[in-house]
């Protein structure tokens, strides 16, 4: 029997996978370090919670994740021609100390089993939109191209420091990183717009990670973005998580696989709600396994981490993969 990591390399190299990779069974999520420490997060049902940006979130009961909040008081870049004023990225200045009891947790994770998968979000585009407001942010693309291209160089400055950080002390096997581009049936901004302000961005943050050490970049937008794949590829996601059914998702697979692996099809929506039951998680799970195949494909909620919103949808998800595995393969 493969370990969950061989059996995710096969899977995403077209070989001979033994089973399905059951949603995020290989990944071993590491989510905190001395930044994500002092960086203040929205929690389940509580309050409001401004983060190390300035950014206001809050995370009602029965949604999915926190979001900011976006009033005229909480925007926190209110005019992109002056985003220095505003924008003022949070030190990464961490002794060596502050990093050890991190580094401490990552050496006990069995790296034969498992992929040490470091956790980053928001990505370029969201840190964009929860900086100035999503309606604010998709008209500088056409009316301040210019600022906004700075604003996203400034951003992505600022990644590359803690991509150095985190493959410095961290040492990942993998990186999952969130950045949605879409809604359920569209973009956000068009392929072309993605390609001259977006793909460059990532291109040097995935670049960097590939160089130094990072074996698979997991790229998590829960949305429609097959328009975007070739682009995907080109900036060096080796997996898509997240992927919507409403991308078609076998059309994908037949066009890049081998290029790039779907990690998704199981919409959360459609089954991660309050009145889930065993069986519609289980015809959903069956769909998407008949659909998609065993190559180029891992069958996952498209939650972008191992979790649900209703208690027990994911579990009985996995439960599912597994009963299809011991049948198909």
């Amino acid at each position: 029997m493969l370990t969950k990591r061989q059996n995710l390399l096969e899977t995403i190299r077209g070989g001979k996978p033994d089973r399905y990779v059951n949603q995020y069974e290989a990944l071993a999520m590491v989510v905190m370090n001395p930044y994500m420490a002092h960086n203040p997060a929205a929690e389940y049902g509580k309050g409001p919670v401004k983060n190390a940006w300035g950014v206001t979130n809050v995370w009602p009961e029965g949604t999915p994740g926190g979001f900011p909040i976006h009033d005229e008081e909480h925007i926190v870049c209110k005019d992109i021609t002056h985003w220095k004023d505003y924008v003022h990225a949070p030190s990464l200045d961490y002794s060596d100390a502050d990093w050890e009891p991190f580094v401490k947790e990552a050496e006990k994770i069995d790296r034969k089993e498992y992929f040490v998968t470091q956790f980053v979000a928001p990505g370029i585009f969201e840190q964009c939109h929860h900086l100035q407001e999503i309606q604010n942010c998709l008209m500088n693309f056409y009316e301040e191209p210019e600022a906004t291209q700075e604003l996203i160089d400034y951003l992505t400055d600022w990644e590359l420091q803690y991509a150095e950080k985190i493959c410095k002390y961290i040492k990942p096997d993998a990186i999952f990183h969130h950045d949605d581009w879409g809604s359920q049936t569209s973009t956000f901004i068009s392929p072309a717009m993605f390609e001259e302000f977006i793909l460059p961005a990532y291109k040097k943050i995935y670049g960097y990670y590939k160089s130094h050490g990072v074996e698979l970049i997991i790229h998590h937008s829960d949305s429609y973005a097959a328009t975007l794949v070739p682009y995907m590829i080109e900036m060096g996601v080796d997996i898509w998580q997240g992927t919507m059914s409403s991308n078609n998702i076998p059309e994908l697979i037949q066009k890049y696989g081998g290029q790039i692996t779907i990690m998704g099809g199981i919409d959360s929506a459609s089954i991660d709600r309050p009145d889930w039951n065993k069986e519609l998680v289980e015809q959903e799970v069956r769909r998407v396994c008949k659909e998609n195949g065993t190559k180029y494909y891992i069958p996952c909620l498209t939650q972008g981490l191992g979790i649900s919103t209703f208690p027990g949808v994911y579990e009985a998800a996995s439960e599912v993969i597994d009963e299809v595995s011991k049948e198909v393969f």
